[in-house]
Order: C-alpha cells, then sequence, then structure tokens
C-alpha cells in the first residue's frame, strides 16, 4: 500500500532517526517563527508520488513496492527511447554509437558554462611538485613531460581522481594552500569523452565502484566521460545526459564559491579544503551547518532583480543561475515532464527506499539492480537540501543568511574589491 504514515515519511526518505529529525525541525521553526514546512513538504511528496503512481497506471491505495519499482523502470526504458531518437540514434544499447552522440548534445545544450577554476599553467606546475606517478604507469607514460605532452590538462586532473591513492591525492591537494585569486581564470566547462584501450582499463575498477562512467574536477572546471567495458548497454543515454548535465551544474555551483571566499586571506586553505572534505556548514542556520549548494539553489532560482547586492562584484547573477537536469532534458524532450519536479520525491514500501529521482531511477535501470539493491542516494540529497532551502527562503532566514555572508567579507583583511568579474 502507498499510504505512509506521514510523521515517519521523511525520516525513512532521508535515512535519519524520527527523533533527531524532529528536533532539527524544531531549531529550524523556532529560528524562522514558521510551523509546518515539513508537513507541507510531506503532503507535497505524498501527492507527488500518487499523481506519477496513477500515471504509471497503478492504484496508489494498493500497489505494492515491486510492482511499483518496476514500473519507473519500464517508464525509464521507455524515456531512454526517446531521448535515443533525439540524439539521432537508433539503438539504445549501442554504446559506440551513443557516447559521442550524447557528449555533444551535452558540450551544446544551451546553459550556463562559465566557471573561475584553476589555470593550466598552474595545474601544470602542481604536477611537476606533485607527479601523479600511478597514472603515469598506468596509461603507459615513463615522464611527466610526456604525460602533459600527449594527454589536456584538463584529462590529467579528473583522472587522478580514481587512479591516484586516497593519501598522494590529500597531499596534492595540500598544494592549495598557497593558491591566491591570481592563479585562476574564466573558463567554460568542458565535457570531454575520452576512447581507447588505455583508458578502458584504466577505468574499469572506478565505473564497477560507482555505477556510472563519469568523472570531474571542479578546480579545473572537467568532465570527463571514461569508455565503456562494454560494447551493448540499454539506458545508457538516459543516465549518462543526466549526469553531464548534474556535473556541469555541480561545477558552476563551487565555481560561486571560490569567487566568493577570494577576498580572504585563507583562500587557498579554503580551497583546499573544500575539495578534500567538501564541507556543509558553509553557513548556520539553527545552529545546523547548510551547504553551499542550498545557498546557491536558494538565491539562484531569484530573479535577478531580486539578487542580494551582497553577492556583487565577486559573485554574478549569472553565476548563480541554476536549472535541474530534469528541467533541461524536458525542454529538450517533452515527454520527460514526468521525472520534472521529482527529485525530492520517494516513497517507502516493503522496507525500501523507492526513489522518483530521474538519476536514480537510470541507475537502477542501467545496472539492472534487483529491487532489494536499489539506490536512492540522488533523492536523499536533494531532500535534504529542499528541506533546508523552504526554511531559508523566509525572510528571517535569508537575512540570516546574508548576514553571516556579509560579516564573513568584513571580517577578512583583504579589501573588498572585485579581483574577478
Amino acid at each position: 500500500m502507498l499510504m505512509v504514515t506521514m510523521s515517519r515519511m521523511l525520516s525513512e526518505l532521508l535515512g535519519v532517526h524520527e527523533p533527531t529529525l524532529a528536533r532539527s525541525i524544531q531549531d529550524l521553526e523556532r529560528a524562522s517563527w514558521l510551523q509546518s514546512v515539513d508537513v507541507r513538504l510531506t503532503a507535497e511528496i505524498v501527492t507527488k508520488v500518487h499523481g506519477k503512481t496513477r500515471a504509471l497506471g497503478l492504484d496508489p491505495r494498493d500497489t505494492n513496492g515491486r510492482e511499483l519499482y518496476y514500473a519507473l523502470q519500464d517508464m525509464v526504458r521507455l524515456h531512454d527511447d526517446f531521448l535515443v531518437r533525439l540524439i539521432g540514434g537508433s539503438d539504445a544499447g549501442d554504446v559506440e554509437d551513443l557516447l559521442p552522440r550524447i557528449v555533444h548534445i551535452a558540450q551544446r545544450v544551451r546553459i550556463p558554462r562559465q566557471v573561475w577554476v584553476i589555470k593550466h599553467s598552474v595545474g601544470k606546475r602542481l604536477l611537476r611538485v606533485h607527479p601523479p606517478r600511478r597514472l603515469m604507469k598506468s596509461l603507459g607514460y615513463r615522464s611527466l613531460d610526456s604525460l602533459l605532452k600527449r594527454e589536456p590538462i584538463d584529462v590529467v586532473f579528473a583522472a587522478m581522481r580514481f587512479l591516484e591513492t586516497p593519501q598522494w591525492q590529500r597531499q596534492f591537494v595540500q598544494q592549495y594552500n598557497r593558491l591566491q585569486p591570481s592563479d585562476f581564470e574564466l573558463r567554460n566547462v568542458e565535457v570531454i569523452n575520452l576512447q581507447g584501450k588505455k583508458w578502458e582499463q584504466a577505468a574499469t575498477d572506478f565505473i564497477r565502484s560507482q555505477h556510472h562512467n563519469i568523472t570531474h574536477s571542479k578546480e579545473m572546471g572537467s568532465i570527463i566521460v571514461l569508455p565503456l567495458p562494454v560494447r551493448r548497454l540499454p539506458g545508457i543515454t538516459i543516465t549518462v545526459l543526466p549526469l553531464l548535465l548534474h556535473y556541469i551544474n555541480e561545477i558552476r555551483l563551487y565555481s560561486a564559491l571560490f569567487k566568493l571566499q577570494q577576498v580572504k586571506p585563507n583562500f587557498g586553505a579554503i580551497i583546499s579544503e573544500t575539495i578534500l572534505h567538501d564541507p556543509g556548514n558553509h553557513v548556520k542556520v539553527a545552529g545546523q551547518g547548510v551547504h553551499w549548494r542550498v545557498v546557491q539553489q536558494h538565491f539562484g532560482k531569484l530573479s535577478r532583480l531580486e539578487q542580494p547586492e551582497l553577492f556583487e562584484p565577486h559573485v554574478q547573477p549569472e553565476d548563480l543561475e541554476w536549472r535541474s537536469a530534469e528541467d533541461i532534458l524536458f525542454h529538450m524532450e517533452p515527454a520527460l515532464q514526468f521525472w520534472q519536479g521529482m527529485d525530492f520525491a520517494g516513497v517507502v514500501l516493503d522496507g525500501r527506499r523507492i526513489s522518483f529521482n530521474l538519476m536514480d531511477v537510470a541507475t537502477n535501470f542501467i545496472n539492472q539492480l534487483p529491487f532489494e539493491q536499489q539506490v536512492s542516494y540522488h533523492l536523499q540529497r536533494s531532500l535534504w537540501n529542499e528541506l533546508h532551502r523552504r526554511y531559508i527562503s523566509q525572510p528571517t532566514l535569508e537575512t540570516h543568511i546574508l548576514r553571516q555572508l556579509e560579516q564573513e567579507l568584513v571580517d577578512s583583511e583583504m579589501p573588498l574589491r572585485s579581483l574577478v568579474r
């Protein structure tokens, strides 16, 4: 049955003990002077799930978990066929034909792409201090010069994330402590499709562990599509294309964060800490850390006239502009409207969290994951973000957040001037 007790629903979807979540919500209510945000959010999720369940041809009052899960799989299969035709493909499982088409679309879809990232020359300087020897060995290069001559620096930085050890990566990123704003420049996000046996072999373990073939570098503004070790893989289009759009958003939100931090004397340390640990407490609300992602999405949905002057001149309105992957896909293929606004929607049935988030459903589909092994991490992150966003959209908490950000800038020892426009 899809009839779920509302008091438990959010905690089950988030994977948090109900008393812990209740305390967090009480604190947010006191800080915002607003009650029942969680109740309205829960009711909205229930309404969305029931509506989409009926759209799948099922009865919300009499549907078990497996029926719903596999109906979602059938829907994503249908929509994958639509996207395949849209990009000019004819066979939904032909990896060799579809991957270049997917990358081509991601490179050309009309969305903001400019980011503030480390200069290529600076990246090469960092590599000379701390060469990626495991990466060089894996790809068959005997010297760093040979590697940099034949492989784009954007590719090297992205590949280091899965070919070098965590210890090496920590040591490398610690060099960022010495970075200055002058080491950064404006570039467009690069989406690069890698091909060849050497990359296929190098990426095998990463693809198996992550259930997808995409890696990226926030600090270099690059997204790498790795070759798959199979020739046929139904679902590749509806899995890879939304992920590419998602990572473009991710790189842009960190770019905006880096821009905002450029006036601080510990700028390099902030970059290093962000890349290594991605702390989720960029601002505090009711004693709870709130990730920059939530702040960026909230202000990014405001009109240019509503944008706070605080962000200028360091962060421009276009830096905050944000559109979900589902919204972009819907405008490319109207049939995909089914997934619009469903990124934070789900239900718990038969002891399993069933996600309506397109990226979760596509991941489950392409990996042919059974009901018992389905993933839902995109749902959980989106739901946390949505819950916090609804509270900070209230004038009291919005003002509180802006004051925190303003105080950080005032406390900075550097003069408040535009280092980048």
